[in-house]
């Protein structure tokens, strides 16, 4: 495994203080207050500040948006499909900059993961500028002297709340499906990422009515929960994992207010006999995210390898893994990053740990990182894989959120199913085989 390159002098480390974004203005929060943003690439250092915002800055927000609504629901989709059209331009404009901050930020490989976000991030305005006229009802024939039509309407203040894996796409998500369909927003990034957010934030303010878009920046507890509780909330998108998710979920229930939840995943890959082959390691290598340090809701951290190519498939995963390069995320050879923050990184390591202590399970490669070297110096870990591990095992039944990837065998298609289903998430799956019939009807026994 090649590990970090040496650090490049030139490069600047620091992003500094930001603040938030309500009603078309640029604030502190009322106790002025402020969070650290650490870099996951070099332990222990800060790489900006953000506001840290609590339950009155967010009904500050929040009216701001509801106040913007009344305005901004009269605005024709064509024309908000237009605005959208023209912050993807200005997004690409400052692609560079918006990508080392995701690196800053996140810890994720500029070349592999940040600068790839920040293309699709403009794509995502574009695309949604471009659907923006499809906003359309129906008419319905219930009689000859009846005229029945429906008709889709914004629903008025919604709350966003995403999380640090992929925050600027999953915030651009949350943006312009919102705002495209004539709703304000109030955005809430995570604590740990929230710097690319704010510049998003900047570049849609420039576009954008005042109070449409407001971004908060805060903790869960103190800035989350109250978004989700908060009286004038119309609508609730939630991206996170499933154990705040639940928080959340009964937070907005105490309102009945419409809420969308994409939560976490342990998501199955199963490749079959026909398919021990490099492109299926590439794909499969994909699927589990390694690239983002496996940090990624829909990872395929499950891999069911059909028994009679169990080895031979390992053999040239193990090989293709050992070209990773792990390192510094500003580097443009690096292909993994770091992990996001210690908290994170010492969940990972306790399941390896325990993966580990199973017995009959086989560290392939990688494993708990050195305590000495360059890798030592950020939340890096080297793509890890374990062998001959059990479907009922922790590290194949809960949720990691890092670069550890187990591998089942399997002898019959139904067993395979079977263990594949044998989970309480279902937010993705991955079938490989050349036999098309066989993919649908796998695809087709997944719950997933």
């Amino acid at each position: 495994m090649n590990l970090m390159a040496k650090e490049q002098p030139q490069q600047n480390h620091k992003v500094g203080r930001e603040l938030m974004l309500i009603d078309g203005q640029w604030v502190v929060s009322m106790e002025g207050q402020f969070i650290s943003v650490e870099n996951p690439g070099r332990r222990g250092t800060i790489v900006g500040e953000v506001p840290r915002a609590k339950a009155e800055d967010v009904d500050r927000a929040v009216n701001a948006a509801s106040k913007a609504f009344e305005k901004w629901k009269r605005v024709s989709p064509r024309d908000r499909g237009k605005l959208m059209l023209k912050i993807g331009d200005a997004l690409e404009a400052k692609m560079d900059e918006i990508a080392r901050i995701i690196s800053l930020e996140t810890g994720n490989a500029i070349r592999t993961q940040s600068r790839p976000e920040a293309m699709l991030t403009a794509d995502l305005f574009r695309y949604f500028g471009g659907v923006a006229s499809e906003l359309k009802g129906e008419t319905v024939p219930l009689g000859e002297n009846l005229l029945s039509y429906s008709r889709r309407e914004p629903l008025g203040v919604v709350g966003g709340i995403i999380p640090w894996n992929s925050p600027l796409a999953l915030g651009a998500l949350k943006i312009t499906m919102a705002i495209t369909a004539g709703n304000a927003l109030v955005l809430k990034p995570s604590s740990e990422a929230p710097l690319a957010v704010l510049l998003m934030a900047r570049i849609c303010s420039e576009f954008l009515p005042r109070g449409v878009l407001n971004v908060v920046t805060g903790t869960g507890s103190e800035c989350g929960i109250p978004l989700a509780k908060h009286p004038l909330l119309r609508k609730l998108s939630f991206t996170g994992s499933l154990e705040v998710g639940k928080t959340i979920m009964e937070a907005a229930a105490e309102r009945i207010v419409p809420i969308t939840l994409e939560l976490g995943g342990k998501s199955p890959q199963i490749v079959f006999p026909d398919s021990d082959n490099p492109p299926v390691v590439e794909g499969v290598i994909q699927a589990m995210r390694f690239t983002r340090q496996g940090q990624s809701c829909t990872a395929g951290s499950r891999l069911f390898l059909h028994e009679s190519i169990y080895d031979s498939f390992l053999e040239k995963l193990i090989k293709r893994l050992a070209s990773f390069k792990v390192g510094d995320p500003l580097d443009e050879s690096t292909d993994i990053g770091a992990i996001i923050n210690r908290v994170q990184f010492e969940k990972v390591c306790s399941y390896v740990e325990d993966g580990m202590r199973q017995k009959g399970a086989r560290l392939l490669t990688g494993g708990l990182p050195p305590n000495e070297g360059p890798l030592s110096l950020g939340y890096f870990m080297e793509p890890t894989v374990i062998g001959n591990v059990r479907n009922e095992w922790r590290i194949a039944r809960e949720e990691i959120f890092g670069p550890v990837l187990v591998t089942i065998p399997w002898e019959e298609e139904e067993e395979a199913i079977r263990m594949a289903n044998e989970s309480h998430f279902g937010l993705a799956a991955f079938i490989w085989t050349r036999d098309l019939g066989k993919a649908l009807r796998t695809a087709h026994a997944i719950d997933s």
